[in-house]
Formats: C-alpha cells, structure tokens, sequence
C-alpha cells in the first residue's frame, strides 16, 4: 500500500471521530460550570437546613402549615400456612 492510500484510509477511520469529540470535549468544559453552579446551590441548601434543624423543631413548615404525621407501626405480616404434600416414592 502506497502512502496515500494509507493517508485516506486513516482520514476515513479517524475522521469522523475527531470530528465528534470536538462538540464533546466542549460539552465537557461546559458540564464543569453547571456542575460548580450546582455544587453551589447545594452547599447554600445544606447550610440553610442546618440552620433551620437548629433554630427549629424541624417538623413543621416554614410557612407555619400542618406538621408531618408521626409515622405508625405497621401490623405484622403473618405467612400463609404451608400444606405438605405427599411426594411419590422412588420407582
């Protein structure tokens, strides 16, 4: 194979990914900022929570509604009951 030919067949191999990863590794770069951005609002959500648990009860609502219900046990799950079944002997 002459070098030429090499060079195309490279071009048709390789071209199509290089093109691709181009719009990828920019989507990547800006992943980066909505993931700093995200981490930012969840650090400010989290700071806001422990200051609430603190202030607060912590059962019920900023705007001053009903407190969550207190969870009840719930009752036993019985079993059903297992019926044996003659098995037949061995032939």
């Amino acid at each position: 194979m002459s070098t030429t030919t090499d060079l195309a067949v490279a071009a048709v191999l390789f071209g199509p990914g290089l093109a691709a990863a181009v719009p990828v590794l920019l989507s990547q770069r800006g992943a980066r900022t909505d993931s700093a951005a995200i981490q930012q609002v969840l650090a400010e959500s989290a700071a806001e929570r422990a200051t609430r648990a603190t202030t607060g009860d912590g059962q019920a609502p900023p705007d001053g509604g009903e407190p969550a219900p207190t969870p009840a046990a719930e009752p036993v799950v019985r079993l059903a009951t297992v019926l044996p079944f003659r098995t037949r002997a061995a032939a």
